[in-house]
């Protein structure tokens, strides 16, 4: 009888996907077609992944897009009984409430009670103390698909700090929301960082699984080592189609509109301009004290866990609103640098317009050259293509779907 309620327990659990929840008195031929072909994360599979974890102590690598259905993977995780000891937190924190940058603190899940270890803090890279005892290490977290975007450096360290300490690591896979594309310029060595860590362009077209397969295989971890890699792949995805976030993927995207505008618009966190941090369109707009040419003004403002201190906090900016494109100009255009090109003319301080760090977020240290040369979109992007040609190949070797090509 403990068998048959335990049985009965995991298949009360076993998820669906968020998308397809429905009123019954509605439901059709139609209807049951169309859910049949909605995509299923990795992470609504439990029941694939769910006897690599029985009997074993887990970690997790997530935050507050690590969901299945309309519940948390760990709540869900922890009610089917998995032994999870610890919880490593990226960028933002495990529950998504803490602002880019912001260092995270090593705490408590309130929730669960389960300790929370810091990822952005003083270190990025679990120690062997951290994962003593550890028998998995899973990890599900929604990527956006933009080298720059931490996560993907997130999990590097934790391939790498399993792989040093003989642990396995599990991969649940998501969409990619800019996996249709690649684009922009491979990253050179020398203007390697956390927000970016590999040799691939600012639009990569990989899911998080794909990316794992590739930081193994290219042997892009510290001495060449490899993990035992697993992973849970999606169902009914494409790298061509469309797929609508359930829940925003940090504090200051929050919609497909900005997701879609981030691998274009956060380059300018590497200049003079804002995006928008500290007002109500963060990434769907650009602007500073120093745009001579605008088409809307908007002053940032501090807001708890969203943009704690924004560029130009309390001054007001004259900028450009972004808002009027429609999600089709937005995914015909893919990554774009007349918007970098246009505000580096317009604004009337270019001497103070690139930081230093915006070399780390370009990969290189040519493109703000290439800008301040007068040199135009399409002929900045045929120096790319030589190097977009060499990385495709190497990323059709690790791709789980099939591509947008």
């Amino acid at each position: 009888m403990k068998s048959l309620s335990r049985y009965l327990l995991f298949l009360f659990f076993i998820p669906i996907c968020s998308s397809c929840f429905f009123h019954e008195s509605s439901a059709n031929i139609s209807d049951q077609r169309s859910r049949e072909d909605m995509i299923i994360t990795g992470a609504e599979r439990t029941a694939l992944y769910l006897p690599l974890l029985r009997g074993k102590n887990v970690a997790i690598v997530a935050n507050q897009t690590s969901i299945i259905g309309r519940k948390h993977l760990v709540d869900s995780l922890f009610t089917l009984g998995v032994q999870i000891n610890k919880i490593f937190c990226p960028e933002h924190g495990f529950r998504g409430d803490f602002d880019a940058g912001e260092r995270v603190a090593n705490s408590i899940d309130m929730q669960t009670g389960i300790a929370l270890v810091s990822l952005y803090g003083e270190r990025k890279k679990p120690s062997a103390e951290d994962l003593a005892g550890i028998d998995i290490v899973l990890f599900d977290i929604q990527d956006v698909g933009a080298r720059f975007y931490t996560f993907i450096s997130t999990m590097h360290y934790v391939m790498e700090a399993c792989a040093e300490n003989g642990i396995d690591f599990l991969v649940l896979d998501r969409p990619n929301p800019n996996g249709y594309y690649i684009d922009g310029p491979i990253l050179e060595f020398d203007c390697r960082s956390f927000v970016g860590m590999h040799s691939v362009p600012i639009v990569h077209g990989m899911t998080i699984a794909e990316y794992a397969q590739m930081i193994n295989g290219e042997a892009w971890l510290e001495n060449g080592t490899k993990c035992n890699l697993k992973w849970i792949s999606c169902k009914n995805y494409s790298h061509s189609g469309l797929y609508h976030l359930p829940v925003n993927p940090s504090p200051n995207l929050q919609n497909m509109r900005a997701i879609y505008l981030y691998p274009s618009i956060c380059l300018f966190e590497g200049t003079s301009m804002s995006v928008g941090r500290g007002t109500e369109m963060p990434f769907q707009v650009f602007g500073s004290p120093f745009m001579k040419k605008s088409d809307i003004r908007f002053t940032p403002v501090s807001i708890l866990g969203v943009a704690k201190d924004p560029k130009y906090n309390g001054v007001l900016c004259k900028g450009i609103d972004l808002r009027n494109l429609s999600i089709e100009d937005l995914r015909d255009k893919k990554l774009n640098l007349e918007w970098l090109i246009y505000a580096y003319k317009h604004c009337s301080d270019t001497i103070k317009f690139f930081i230093p760090f915006f070399n780390n977020l370009a990969g290189n240290k040519v493109l703000k050259d290439q800008i301040k040369l007068g040199m135009s979109e399409s002929e900045i992007k045929a120096t790319w293509k030589p190097g977009l040609d060499a990385f495709n190949e190497i990323r059709k070797k690790y791709l789980l779907y099939e591509d947008f090509e």
